[in-house]
């Protein structure tokens, strides 16, 4: 009983849903514009270089967080395995020490360089010869740390 209640709860949600279409499609506003204007398209893409680089880094990074909780769970079983002898003890706490301080110095190098671009993207200027902040429109640099979006939750997919 209690799985159909909740079967035609979740039919009727779904029946009774509506698409939401928030805004116009921008690109068939300005579809075909720069073949009309002379301009050539093929192989052309939506990204700039920076965020490209961005995005490398972010993948550059995700793979270390991988490598770094593999060699954990390695040191982990060599350490549970060990069974009394002293150098295989040694070596999963070698593994476990130069594992950490591998990430600590890719963590560190990724908030020096995370904190160097939003530095230089916040003395962006915003027209007039106004001076911006962080939020204002930095050029590459802008592009550079939009690759690696704009939070921790965002930049680890959570």
């Amino acid at each position: 009983m209690e799985k159909l209640f909740i079967t035609l709860i979740i039919g009727l949600t779904f029946f009774f849903s509506q698409p939401v279409l928030a805004g116009p499609n921008i690109n068939s506003l300005t579809e075909d514009v720069a073949n009309k204007s002379g301009y050539e398209t093929a192989g052309v893409t939506d990204t700039t270089l920076s965020e490209t680089v961005g995005r490398y880094i972010k993948v550059v990074l995700s793979l270390t967080g991988t490598i770094f909780l593999v060699l954990m769970v390695y040191a982990g079983f060599l350490w549970m395995t060990a069974q009394g002898k002293d150098e295989q003890v040694t070596k999963a706490k070698g593994i476990i020490t130069t594992a950490t301080i591998g990430l600590i110095v890719v963590l560190a190098a990724y908030s020096i360089t995370a904190f160097i671009v939003w530095q230089v993207g916040g003395v962006a200027t915003t027209g007039a010869g106004q001076v911006g902040g962080p939020e204002a429109d930095g050029g590459f640099w802008q592009g550079f740390s939009e690759g690696f979006g704009s939070s921790w939750s965002e930049f680890w997919g959570s």
